[in-house]
């Protein structure tokens, strides 16, 4: 062993601890030294530590922004039934305030010798977020496949809700009711989803003779009290419908509508993005875009078994096409704009 450690060191120019250090697993080498020294010990003739030969656990890492939005619950179990139908087991990450990070999931699943890993809902749709471990997995060549809509400069496989269709669909049929003050709720302004939204809404606006302009747009979280608040401003300048970038947010919109004193549908129309669970059950049910969360996670799995297996896997976006569902949240436009109340 102490003949080994001294011959790999003085063939990489390191350290017997460095040498050690990559043979045991352990931290605190650089990711350049480690493939430096497992590649002296295919050099020099010796065997690889079982746990160092390249053979990957049958795991899969399903990393995921939260669980209090619904659609986030829905995405996990269509991806963790098609991977057990491949014979994988899905490892789920979930973030959380203030614990453990995205960057930090993804060290974890390394360690944990994962054949690939899915992200839904990840940093990767923000542009102003950190993207560095992104590049660890490029330069891992770890087999990896992002769900809606991925920052462009990063070469994974992109599963995608088609947002241009969606936003398309949203407006046409409030129009289609009358509606000609028209607000929207999206995400955070660096959200690659809610920009296409934007262009989309503003886009399919001019298309029907609408304006949405600076004061119908408002940039949230997305949680039921963004949704209320960004609602709230929204009905104070008018709007007869509100469109929402998240089920979530249509409920708070919904919300805010009422303690103003307004009915939905019959003074506010609201819609929501994504026919999550149960928003056939709401008062009223929601009108909501629905994503087309099946194929999608299907596919998203066979674009990584596909490149778990050593085939190549397409760089441009896979979109899938959403479903406007029309329920009690939206109804014919008010003959005059509601007035707030107090």
């Amino acid at each position: 062993m102490s003949r080994r450690l001294a011959e790999v060191a003085r063939k990489v120019g390191v350290s017997e601890a460095t040498v050690s250090r990559v043979l045991n697993g352990k931290p605190g080498v650089s990711e350049q030294t480690r493939e430096a020294v497992l590649t002296a010990l295919d050099v020099l003739g010796y065997e690889r530590p079982t746990k160092l030969r390249g053979e990957r656990a049958r795991l899969v890492g399903l990393v995921l922004p939260e669980l209090q939005n619904p659609i986030f619950p829905a995405f996990a179990e269509v991806v963790g039934g098609a991977l057990a139908q491949q014979g994988f087991t899905p490892v789920l990450c979930t973030q959380t305030a203030g614990g453990v990070s995205e960057a930090d999931y993804v060290e974890l699943l390394l360690g944990q010798q994962v054949s690939g890993i899915v992200f839904a809902g990840g940093h990767y749709a923000q542009r102003d977020a950190t993207h560095g471990h992104y590049e660890r997995l490029t330069g891992r060549n770890l087999p990896v496949v992002l769900i809606n809509a991925s920052i462009e400069d990063l070469a994974f496989p992109r599963v995608s809700c088609d947002d241009e269709v969606a936003m398309e669909q949203a407006l046409g049929h409030l129009a289609s009711l009358g509606h000609t003050q028209i607000g929207v709720i999206l995400g955070p302004v660096d959200h690659v989803p809610s920009e296409r939204k934007l262009r989309a809404a503003q886009a399919s606006a001019r298309r029907l003779g609408l304006e949405i302009g600076d004061r119908h747009v408002v940039h949230s979280s997305y949680s039921l009290e963004s949704g209320h608040a960004a609602a709230t401003r929204l009905l104070r300048e008018g709007v007869t419908g509100i469109v929402c970038a998240s089920d979530p947010l249509a409920l708070g919109a919904i919300r805010a509508a009422r303690r103003a004193g307004l009915g939905v549908p019959d003074d506010v129309s609201i819609v929501g993005y994504d026919d999550s669970a149960f928003m056939n059950c709401t008062e009223p049910p929601l009108t909501t875009v629905r994503q087309p969360i099946e194929p999608m996670g299907r596919a998203a799995i066979d674009l990584l078994v596909n490149q778990i297996n050593g085939g190549s896997a397409p760089h441009e976006e896979l979109l899938f096409e959403p479903e406007l569902v029309v329920r009690g949240s939206t109804g014919p436009a008010p003959a005059v704009a509601p007035a707030l109340a107090g």
